[in-house]
């Protein structure tokens, strides 16, 4: 009776450590993981893997503080990682590898009434940093300019404003916002609004993109289009689980993987 009970509980502990090895927690970006990364953890789910995954979508900062402290197994992020996060992983004797999760278009957008279709980039700049606060200054309709932005934790907000802004800090005024869903929202009741959002969020109801010098916000212009970048997944090298690998190369080299990414509106890495 000891040994039946013995063997049980070995059988048990034995169990469990195959449920934890299969279960995948991705962190970060919520580019990536508002939309795109639970998309394709259903899609490699319905293609028969036996995996659960924790998706939290709190903002790209995230994605290395969570590696560093071992809660995550995957960070997502929307911007290249910094040094100084990169001497953080050293420090502790830890390697960063990087993925390309796919590629992004970041779409200026105002309110579908907006009578201005068309900024150059300049005028971008000049919106977000707060010298531009005027829609008459711009082709359109004399009114105060309302500008969402995301907030400092977000990849996005670094993107833009290192490739919408020339690097310059943010207007006083702007508002700043948790994810790309809640920009759109406000743009669409605003019609003084604009904001920017990732490719995959720029269909809502109510807001439309403008032309960037020019350029419309279309995949096939993605390598004139002056706001476009990267998007990425981070692991820390040997510590990543056969599971969370497994999937990630699924991901990131599959013809699956990719029809999910384009499905969803971002350019597919393969």
């Amino acid at each position: 009776m000891k040994q039946s009970i013995a063997l049980f509980a070995a059988a048990a502990l034995a169990t469990g450590s195959v449920l934890a090895e299969d279960k995948i927690v991705i962190k970060g970006s919520d580019t990536l993981g508002a939309k795109m990364v639970p998309q394709l953890a259903e899609a490699y789910k319905a293609a028969g893997n036996e995996v659960s995954f924790e998706i939290a979508a709190e903002g790209s900062s995230t994605a290395f503080t969570n590696l560093l402290a071992g809660t995550g197994d995957i960070g997502m992020s929307s911007r290249n990682i910094k040094d100084s996060e990169v001497e953080k992983f050293t420090a502790d004797g830890m390697e960063i590898k990087d993925w390309t999760a796919a590629y992004d278009m970041i779409g200026v957008i105002v309110n579908e009434n907006s009578g201005v279709s068309t900024l150059t980039l300049e005028q971008v700049e000049g919106i977000f940093t707060g010298d531009i606060t005027d829609w008459s200054e711009v082709g359109g309709q004399a009114g105060p300019i309302s500008v969402y932005t995301r907030n400092t934790s977000s990849g996005t907000y670094k993107s833009f404003q290192e490739l919408g802004m020339n690097k310059r800090d943010y207007g006083s005024d702007t508002q700043k916002m948790a994810g790309n869903e809640q920009i759109a929202e406000e743009v669409a009741k605003n019609a003084n609004g604009i904001g920017y959002v990732g490719l995959a969020y720029t269909d809502k109801e109510g807001i439309k993109p403008v032309l960037v010098d020019g350029v419309e916000l279309k995949p096939k212009n993605a390598e004139e289009y002056p706001i476009a970048r990267s998007l990425h997944y981070y692991t820390i090298v040997g510590k990543i689980s056969p599971a969370a690998e497994k999937f990630l190369t699924w991901a990131t080299t599959t013809k699956e993987a990719g029809e999910v990414v384009d499905r969803v509106g971002f350019i597919p890495a393969n």
